[in-house]
């Protein structure tokens, strides 16, 4: 089984401890892609139905564009929520997979969104990723609200985060 190991430095009370977090690609799988996206994770301000005092930030979307390095230059396709809300990748080439969230690790940075491991939905077009078992999101760098801005003002109202993740899709052997 390949696993990703995150360290997490937790500081409290004067002591250090470490946290071990990992997400598995089970064995029988080998790496198809290994895409960078640039983009942004959208919010909306919604009021808390147990305590209608409190607001907070509640994930809408991403909307991302694929590359196929970290220089962000070359594009290969786009990250969306398809219209039953799974997280969908679309390449140039006419491949779509869609996927369901299996694992969760928090990712090192504390203002990033989290590290995820992903079981393929669904898969269809032309291309190597049609074969797609698992998607992995790493190395993500920003992505959160401010959560100071979620008040009785913004109710209703739209943010746009940006973000930078490392996309890894696996099929089988």
């Amino acid at each position: 089984m390949r696993s990703l190991i995150v360290l997490l430095l937790l500081a409290g009370g004067g002591a250090t401890a470490y946290a071990q977090t990992t997400l598995s690609v089970p064995d029988g799988n080998k790496l198809l892609l290994h895409a960078y996206a640039r983009g942004v994770q959208v919010y909306v301000c919604t009021q808390d139905p147990k305590d209608t005092t409190r607001y907070g930030w509640t994930f809408s979307e991403p909307q991302a564009t694929l590359y196929a390095k970290d220089n962000y230059r070359t594009q290969i396709g786009k990250h969306y929520l398809n219209p039953i809300g799974q997280p969908t990748w679309e390449t140039t080439e006419g491949t779509i997979v869609s996927a369901v969230k299996i694992q969760q690790a928090p990712a090192p940075d504390t203002a990033a969104i989290p590290w995820l491991l992903l079981k393929t939905a669904s898969a269809s077009g032309f291309g190597p990723l049609r074969s797609t078992t698992y998607v992995e999101r790493m190395e993500t760098h920003g992505g959160k609200p401010s959560a100071a801005d979620a008040n009785r003002a913004h109710k209703g109202q739209y943010i746009r985060v940006p973000y930078t993740a490392e996309y890894l899709f696996y099929g089988p052997k």
